[in-house]
């Protein structure tokens, strides 16, 4: 929702134009966050852009009645003494251009011809499609599949192994049914092409999943730590990787019981282990 607040916040301050709203038709994808959305300060947002952009579409149909109402006939009086119609010499007005600079919010990707690229593309479409989210919020799925796999192919350089991983990374993340946060944050902007192309695994997983990698992550550094503290120090075994003697050991019987036990030794320095018996 902060993402969400922000863009809309960025909208409000930009010179929005009516050529521009009916290319990109940002006022749908507007319009879809407010009904999707339970924050009162989002709701109220998207509803004064709204009825900001409808002004500019009721001024574009007042200028369009106006000129259809049409222009009177010439009179008589524009007649000359020989009864042609006097023909106005004044010269054409030139055509009128807008001050408003053009802002091109959503650029065109370049068309490619590569047979691998347009595969990735059109795999990265079906992946955005999953449930049918892309409907509610309004954006072409195309066209935002052109632009992740653009920014993948600049980032990587080629179609190659690497290129072809990561795009694997993106479609499965995209289509998992455990993380539906993470397709609808790209569709609705939140997670812009260039963001999503280049995110890791970690970043781009559920928060149910960082928090099972969290807690795994905890309870193999307490066992490690358990490991360390359960054995005995001593200084009479030489890591064979920093060259220390600050080691702890543990034995085992791991073998019958007239055989000699098994020596794990681990350095305390470097973290390096092995064993010996």
């Amino acid at each position: 929702m902060e993402g969400a607040m922000d863009l809309l916040r960025e909208l409000k301050n930009m010179p929005i134009t009516l050529h521009l709203l009916q290319s990109t038709r940002v006022g749908m994808s507007v319009n879809a966050l407010r009904k999707q959305s339970s924050d009162e300060e989002l709701i109220a947002l998207a509803k004064s852009l709204i009825k900001s952009w409808k002004k500019l579409l009721d001024v574009s149909d007042g200028k369009s009645r106006d000129q259809g109402r049409g222009t009177p006939l010439p009179t008589s009086s524009s007649k000359d003494a020989s009864g042609t119609t006097d023909l106005s010499c004044k010269k054409p007005d030139p055509p009128r251009t807008s001050s408003t600079p053009r802002i091109t919010t959503f650029p065109q990707v370049p068309i490619t011809c590569d047979a691998v690229r347009n595969k990735c593309r059109e795999m990265l479409t079906l992946a955005l499609q999953t449930d049918h989210d892309h409907v509610a919020v309004g954006v072409s799925c195309e066209h935002l599949s052109s632009q992740i796999e653009e920014c993948i192919f600049l980032d990587v350089g080629n179609t190659d192994m690497k290129y072809k991983n990561r795009v694997r990374s993106r479609i499965s993340n995209l289509k998992d049914a455990k993380n539906p946060g993470l397709r609808r944050n790209v569709l609705c902007g939140a997670i812009t092409p260039q963001q999503i192309a280049v995110m890791t695994s970690e970043e781009m997983a559920s928060d149910e999943l960082k928090e099972i990698r969290k807690a795994m992550t905890k309870e193999a550094i307490r066992e490690h730590q358990m490991a360390r503290t359960g054995g005995t120090q001593t200084d009479l075994f030489t890591c064979n990787k920093c060259r220390k003697k600050n080691c702890t050991y543990t034995q085992v019987q791991t073998r019958s019981s007239d055989e000699p036990m098994t020596t794990y030794v681990v350095c305390n320095e470097c973290g390096n282990r092995w064993k010996f018996c």
